[in-house]
C-alpha cells in the first residue's frame, strides 16, 4: 500500500479521472440534449404542418358543403314561391 507522497500523487491521478469523467460526461449531456431538442423541434415543424395541411383540407370541405346548401336553399326558396304563387297568394 502506497504512503506519503505516492499515496498523494495515486490520489490526484484518481481526482484527475474523476474529474476528467465527470467533464466528459457533462459534455456529452449537454451534447445529447442539445441534439434532442433539435429533433423535437423538426419533429414538432413535421407534425404541425400536416396538421395544418389537414386543416387546410377540412376548410376546403366545409366551404364546397357551404356552397351547396347554399343552393339548396335557393332551390327550396323558388319551390316555395312557386307553391304559393299556385295556391293564388301572390303580390296582390
Amino acid at each position: 500500500m502506497a504512503t506519503g507522497p505516492a499515496k498523494a500523487r495515486s490520489g490526484n491521478l484518481i481526482n484527475n479521472q474523476e474529474s476528467r469523467g465527470l467533464a466528459t460526461l457533462v459534455s456529452d449531456l449537454a451534447q445529447q440534449v442539445t441534439t434532442l431538442l433539435q429533433t423535437e423541434s423538426r419533429l414538432l415543424r413535421a407534425e404541425m404542418s400536416e396538421k395544418i395541411s389537414k386543416a387546410g383540407a377540412g376548410a376546403a370541405e366545409v366551404l364546397a358543403g357551404a356552397i351547396c346548401l347554399l343552393a339548396a336553399l335557393m332551390v327550396l326558396l323558388q319551390a316555395l314561391v312557386i307553391a304559393l304563387a299556385s295556391a293564388g297568394l301572390g303580390a296582390g
